[in-house]
């Protein structure tokens, strides 16, 4: 098999500099370092049971280990977006207005206020029955933004991902416990628009690991 994969690190650290009071530093590190650390585990060994299959020509076991490969593969692309699209609370990049004029103008114009961007999306947020994500995603072609959810780890594959809101309850619940209502609505304070608009301006599809 080709190079492995990795656990990307956080672009910023774990203590009360960081995410809090949004996200406690307790999420964070069993966020990143077990369940992330989880995913790219999981993905390797199954791309290395997949290479000893396409050796074997084991049709019946290279079939199988598609859902493994799917499952880890998107957990492993969906939370490397995630750390990126995050920043200290209370930093430059979490200011729309500054960070992300050109997205921000865009959302205005399709949803009539950003106002109207949000309530929505935080009702996408909270309208995931189970686990899944939240994003906001671009599609260059058509022009348009769309505010979309994905099930389990299913990455975005037809449109840029811009941002996206992790709704797994391991993503809330040590600190806001069933209440992701309150989670969907703080997340809001530690988004990093500055990436979030690097990502609309640039059409960055998916991740480089």
């Amino acid at each position: 098999m080709a190079g492995k994969y990795t656990l990307p690190p956080l672009p910023y650290p774990y203590d009360e500099k960081a995410l809090e009071p949004v996200i406690s530093k307790e999420i964070m590190q069993i966020h990143h370092d077990k369940h992330h650390q989880a995913y790219v585990n999981n993905l390797n060994a199954a791309l290395e049971s997949q290479s000893t299959a396409l050796v074997n020509s084991d049709l019946r076991k290279l079939v199988t280990l598609q859902q493994k490969i799917k499952f880890n593969g998107g957990g492993h692309i969906n939370h490397s977006l995630f750390w990126k699209i995050l920043a200290p609370y209370g930093s430059k990049q979490t200011n729309i207005d500054s960070a992300a004029p050109i997205l921000k103008k865009a959302i205005e114009s399709q949803w009539g206020s950003f106002q109207n961007f949000k309530d929505e999306f935080i009702s996408v947020l909270t309208d995931l029955q189970g686990s899944g994500w939240g994003w906001l995603a671009s599609k260059p072609i058509e022009g348009r933004l769309e505010v979309i959810s994905t099930k389990d780890q299913d990455p975005v594959t037809d449109a840029v991902p811009i941002f996206g809101v992790d709704m797994w309850e391991h993503a809330y619940y040590l600190q806001y416990k069933n209440d992701k209502a309150s989670y969907a609505s703080n997340i809001w304070k530690v988004i990093n628009w500055q990436e979030a608009e690097y990502r609309f301006r640039n059409g960055v599809e998916g991740m480089k690991f």
